[in-house]
This record gives C-alpha cells, structure tokens and sequence, in this order.
C-alpha cells in the first residue's frame, strides 16, 4: 500500500517535471511560442505540439509508476485521474478559445496514456558481469 502511494506521488511528479522540460523546449524552439500562451492564440502546429506533450508526459508518468509500484494495477489510474481532475476543469473554463477537437483529444487521452506507460516494458540492463566477462 506505502509503495503504491509513493508510486502515485512520483508519478504525479514526474508528470509535472516532463511536461514543464518539454514546455521549456517548445518555448525555446517554436517561434511566438511564449507570447501565443500568454494570449492562448496558439497556432494549430503549436496546438499539436501540446497535445502530444500531455501524451508523451503521461506516457513517462505511467512507466515511471508502474516501475515503482510493478503489482499495483490502480497507481496508474489513479495518476491519470488526478492529471485528468486537474486540467478537466481549465479545459471546461477555457472551452470557446480553442476547438472541441483540441480539449476532447487532451481530456480523451490522459488517462490512456498513463496506462499504456504503465504496460511498457521496464528496461533491464543487462548485468555487468555478463557484459564484461569473457568467455570462461
């Protein structure tokens, strides 16, 4: 039960340092990026962009959760969940400045995204005695 908790914290965490990395990265590289936030005129490659940084960061936050919490099916859902209750509401607020199409594809996929992160295989490093050991 500790472990699934901390698995839903990290996750929750992780979440929120992908998505702001990932934010920097589109403020340095998309050209009236920064200002298109402070006036919600994103362009549709801007819009795009969004979207499938809330994927990608779910993605990771599942993985990330999983690989904390391997035999908790819920910790998954649970970080989707709570990424899904705390942008749901922003969406509805802010629903006539962008189109249907844009916050039904961000509201539709978080919590799949989180899941299928979960369901990625961990990756394993193979032992460095194996690696390094000739042949015997």
């Amino acid at each position: 039960m500790k472990r699934s908790i901390l698995a839903c914290l990290v996750g929750l965490l992780t979440w929120l340092v992908v998505v702001t990395v990932i934010n920097r990265v589109l403020r340095l590289s998309l050209p009236n990026y920064t200002a298109a936030e402070h006036t919600l005129q994103f362009t549709l490659g801007m819009k795009w962009a969004r979207l499938l940084m809330a994927i990608v960061t779910s993605l990771v936050a599942g993985a990330v959760t999983r690989w904390i919490s391997p035999s908790s099916r819920w910790a998954p859902l649970i970080v989707g969940s709570v990424v899904l209750a705390m942008f749901g509401p922003w969406h509805i607020a802010n629903w006539s400045k962008f189109p249907t199409w844009y916050h039904l594809t961000f509201l539709l996929t978080i919590i799949p995204a989180v899941l299928v992160g979960a369901l990625l295989p961990p990756r394993r490093n193979k032992d460095l005695n194996e690696v390094y050991s000739g042949p015997r």
